[in-house]
C-alpha cells in the first residue's frame, strides 16, 4: 500500500482519544458468543478495540494493520484490559500467518484500498481452516447517500472502496453463508462513526 494511505491512519490513530472507541463493534461481540474461543485473526485492526475484547473472552488473538500508531494503541489497551493479543505491522503476505492456522477471521470495517479488496479477501481466506468462520461488517455501496447528509457516520467516499452483497458472495464463493444483509444501522462508535449507515454484515463457514 502507499505511503499516503499509511500516513493516513497513522495520522488518524495519533491523537490520544481512540478513533472507534475502546468498545467493541456490536455485530462482532454478538457473533462471538455464538462461537468457542478458538484461534481468530483481525486484519486492519487499527487500535485493536476487536481484538482486545476477543482476547477477555479467551481467544487467541493476532491482529495486524499497516499503521504502527494502531498498534501502540492496541497494546495500551490490551494492558489496560489485562490481556494479551499478538500484534504485527505490515502487509498480509510479509507477515507469516500459515495457511488454515485460524478458527476464525473478523473484518470489521476493513475497507483496503478498491483496487485489491477482493483479492485481500480471497488471501486471508487462505488462513482459514475448513469449518471456520468469517465475522464481516463494513459500509454498503448505499452508504454514500448517508454520508452525504452526514460525514460523522465515516466511511469511504468512493463507491468501489465499498461493498455489495454480490461482491461479498463471489469473494467467499466457498462458504456456506449464515448470514449476508444489507441493512441500515445507527453507529455510535467513537469520533468517526456516528449516524445512521448503511453496511453489509455477513458470517460464513468456509467449505
Amino acid at each position: 500500500m502507499t505511503d499516503t494511505w499509511t500516513n493516513r491512519w497513522n495520522e488518524r490513530y495519533s491523537d490520544s482519544a481512540f478513533a472507534y472507541g475502546e468498545e467493541p463493534n456490536h455485530y462482532l461481540k454478538e457473533q462471538l458468543e455464538k462461537l468457542k474461543p478458538g484461534k481468530i485473526l483481525f486484519p486492519a485492526e487499527g487500535e485493536g478495540r476487536n481484538a482486545v475484547f476477543a482476547a477477555t473472552q479467551g481467544w487467541a488473538v493476532s491482529a495486524f494493520d499497516i499503521s504502527a500508531q494502531g498498534q501502540k494503541k492496541a497494546e495500551q489497551l490490551a494492558q489496560k484490559n489485562q490481556v494479551t493479543i499478538s500484534y504485527k505491522v505490515g502487509e498480509l503476505p510479509v507477515l507469516g500467518y500459515q495457511e488454515e492456522e485460524f478458527d476464525a477471521i473478523a473484518l470489521i470495517y476493513g475497507h483496503f484500498p478498491a483496487a485489491i479488496k477482493s483479492q485481500m479477501h480471497q488471501a486471508l481466506s487462505k488462513h482459514l481452516r475448513k469449518g471456520g468462520i468469517v465475522i464481516f461488517e463494513a459500509f454498503s455501496k448505499a452508504h454514500l447517500s448517508y454520508l452525504a447528509q452526514n460525514e460523522k457516520v465515516g466511511g469511504p467516499k468512493d463507491v468501489d472502496s465499498l461493498f455489495s452483497v454480490e461482491e461479498i458472495r463471489a469473494d467467499f464463493n466457498n462458504y456456506d453463508i449464515i448470514e449476508l444483509d444489507e441493512i441500515e444501522i445507527h453507529l455510535n462508535e467513537g469520533l468517526y462513526h456516528n449516524g445512521l449507515g448503511s453496511v453489509i454484515r455477513f458470517v460464513g463457514r468456509k467449505k
